[in-house]
């Protein structure tokens, strides 16, 4: 492995692998935000543990504390929410770059759960340590209010479309996110990506069963809109599809430089 350089963690010397600086995480800042190597090697300093997790594992319990932040190198994840008839809703998806502890980490006890789909690798730091970076760096406050505000606009499609589009629409919708959030990490083509989610795991964000989930996946294959290749998607009519979902883009604006820079 390759080394940038030495940073001291905990009154110790602990070398900065070189793949920090091209982390998913640390990409997704540096589309928000200007970023220097200093700001980086800050950030690495507050990182306790490089965790790999076994698919289908627990990362956050609901009804738990939860006081990490956890920085997805690779690997997926699903927030969902258990309800007492045994029903799972999914609301939302973990991918590469993304951050898992939004929004547990900032309420007394987690309002859901996060569980494994893939293997992850995650690198952690204590909730604590990242808010006393934010004092010193503020820009950190304001890139975290930037990418919880990117999830706040995808979970609020995710209503959306459980409670107003029709199934079509709703998988329509779904596709396009994946594909675009995977883009944003390098790890989709131009319109085609494979899909990194079961068809159970797509059919509790959908609020659909599998069966019909499988009609709705069937419907937009023979209306020409998409191939599938097991888990391989391709758009085949990207335009009719993002009209068929009423799919926008989701590009947020920078973080402002601060008056006179």
């Amino acid at each position: 492995m390759l080394y940038a350089e030495t940073a001291a963690l905990n009154g110790s010397s602990r070398v900065i692998p070189a793949r920090w600086y091209g982390h998913p995480f640390v990409t997704r800042l540096k589309s928000c935000m200007d970023v220097t190597p200093g700001d980086l090697d800050c950030l690495w300093r507050l990182i306790e543990a490089e965790l790999t997790v076994k698919k289908r594992r627990d990362l956050v319990v609901d009804g738990y504390e939860y006081r990490k932040l956890c920085f997805v190198e690779d690997g997926f994840a699903a927030r969902y929410k258990l309800l007492h008839n045994g029903k799972r809703q999914i609301v939302n998806f973990i991918m590469p770059g993304d951050v898992v502890g939004i929004p547990g980490s900032f309420q007394e006890t987690a309002p859901y759960s996060v569980i494994t789909v893939t293997d992850m690798t995650l690198h952690m730091c204590p909730l604590d340590a990242y808010a006393g970076l934010c004092y010193r760096r503020p820009q950190f406050g304001l890139a975290l209010s930037w990418l919880a505000l990117y999830e706040a606009i995808i979970c609020g499609e995710h209503v959306i479309n459980t409670g107003r589009r029709n199934p079509a629409e709703r998988l329509a919708h779904l596709l396009l996110e994946i594909h675009s959030r995977l883009a944003m990490a390098g790890r989709a083509s131009q319109a085609c990506f494979d899909l990194p989610f079961s068809q159970e795991i797509m059919s509790d964000a959908l609020g659909l069963s599998v069966p019909h989930l499988n009609r709705t996946l069937a419907r937009l294959r023979d209306d020409g809109l998409i191939k599938a290749d097991g888990r391989r998607i391709e758009f085949t009519d990207l335009e009719a599809l993002e009209m068929l979902g009423q799919f926008q883009p989701l590009n947020l604006t920078r973080v402002p430089l601060p008056p006179g820079y």
